[in-house]
């Protein structure tokens, strides 16, 4: 009996080594990237998105590498917080190789397939709002726009499928904003408040300054009537 309680006392110190490196050290690392995400959601809160990017990134390497969905969804919100950063370019580009690789996934949860997509699509919108102010042609722009269009009446599409009359408005208000946008000639933009999510940002595409008229010109087309915004919706 007495060696059988040796054995077993022995075994102990193994079993807390096993549980710490298999489901003990998840759960450290679940706990740990959880209070990194609650220190993001503070910083977002208080108008700090640079530390919240900064906590979201710790928080997505301290995710176990298994919980694909819950870093696709960290990614996310790192996009989301860098186009209200000044990292508009490189916004778009996360977000165009996050919303393909999802797309690639059938086990992805709608949800984030859509957000990741309306996401796309107003950095597309923010990107064309950007090349238009620089002065770049429309074949810089154009497909830009373009796919934001697209990619918005998808939305409507799946939301209005889906019986989600909230969100079919929303994003057919987003597609509203995007024809109109692609109308619009950039004089237009030039005497309108920046938006802030290209506040600070360069499109990439061009190094010249771009050349604004010392007046707005008035335009008998309403353009007036305010910024073709994309609201908050997406």
């Amino acid at each position: 009996m007495k060696i059988l309680i040796l054995t077993l006392w022995c075994l102990v110190p193994i079993g807390l080594l096993a549980y710490h490196y298999g489901p003990g050290k998840q759960g450290l690392s679940l706990d740990s990237t959880s209070a990194l995400l609650e220190e993001a959601r503070a910083h977002a809160t208080s108008g700090n998105p640079a530390k919240a990017i900064a906590a979201l990134e710790r928080a997505l390497v301290a995710l176990p590498k298994d919980r694909i969905h819950e870093a696709r969804e960290i990614r996310l919100e790192i996009a989301k917080a860098r186009m209200t950063n000044a990292g508009l370019p490189q916004a778009r580009e996360e977000l165009a190789a996050l919303v393909e690789e999802i797309n690639a996934d059938p086990q992805a949860p709608a949800s984030l397939r859509d957000d990741a997509l309306a996401s796309l699509a107003s950095a597309r919108f923010y990107m064309t709002y950007l090349m238009k102010l620089e002065g770049l042609p429309d074949s810089e722009w154009e497909p830009e726009i373009e796919a934001a269009r697209q990619e918005r009446k998808l939305l409507v599409q799946r939301a209005t499928q889906a019986g989600n009359t909230a969100a079919a408005t929303r994003h057919a208000d987003d597609l509203e904003s995007a024809i109109r946008l692609a109308r619009m000639e950039p004089e237009e933009l030039y005497g309108l408040a920046i938006p802030k999510q290209c506040s600070g940002c360069k499109s990439g595409k061009c190094n010249k300054p771009s050349q604004k008229p010392a007046q707005k010109p008035k335009d008998s087309r309403g353009a007036g009537a305010g910024a073709p915004m994309d609201g908050e919706g997406s």
